[in-house]
């Protein structure tokens, strides 16, 4: 049994997909860009601290933390604010080739954390504005980083993907798994609720 810091239902199905029991823990850390920061050490570095957040709350258990990040020319791309933030997000990805980074951390009982990143290329073949406000109006993309859903609709734009599926889903399992191995934290007894 672990602990899952996120509240995404994707990667609640993920981890069920390969058989890891889990309950969600509700944690909110800054989201915020450094300076100069690069995509892959900001997914790290959230996913770790969502990790670490959650193991403030209980100790008992290993917690799982992971963030996404769609980059696009050297920008992150985040979850659309509105109906042009997000048609405008698909307009730039159209016809190119942009990089997913998720980065995984574990925090075990003892407080050893351990982190992983995982990068894939996803190619969008070109779209047309009619087929992107539908898209839109599909309620789908609102919440999604990039504007897009690599598990549902948006599946049709994609070209070709390079790297990790479940990883541009939010939860790489390969890295997932490597880190759920490296040791017994899985069969400890939990004191928490």
């Amino acid at each position: 049994m672990i602990f899952l810091a996120s509240s995404s239902p994707r990667r609640r199905e993920l981890l069920e997909q390969i058989g890891v029991s889990h309950q969600v823990v509700e944690v909110r850390v800054d989201e915020a860009l450094h300076p100069r920061e690069a995509p892959e050490l900001y997914v790290v570095r959230l996913a770790l601290a969502k990790a670490q957040a959650g193991h403030t709350i209980c100790s008992d258990w290993p917690v799982l933390g992971a963030d996404t990040a769609v980059v696009i020319d050297g920008t992150i791309l985040g979850k659309p604010r509105d109906r042009a933030d997000g048609l405008a997000m698909l307009t730039r990805l159209s016809g190119r080739t942009h990089h997913v980074y998720t980065g995984v951390a574990l925090v075990d009982v003892e407080g050893v954390a351990q982190t992983r990143l995982s990068v894939s290329a996803v190619s969008f073949r070109v779209l047309d504005e009619a087929e992107c406000a539908a898209y839109w109006d599909s309620g789908e993309p609102a919440d999604k980083a990039g504007g897009y859903a690599v598990q549902g609709l948006g599946a049709i734009f994609i070209e070709r993907l390079e790297g990790s599926y479940s990883g541009v889903m939010g939860l790489p399992l390969f890295e997932t798994a490597a880190l759920l191995r490296g040791g017994d934290t899985l069969l400890l007894e939990s004191k928490c609720p």
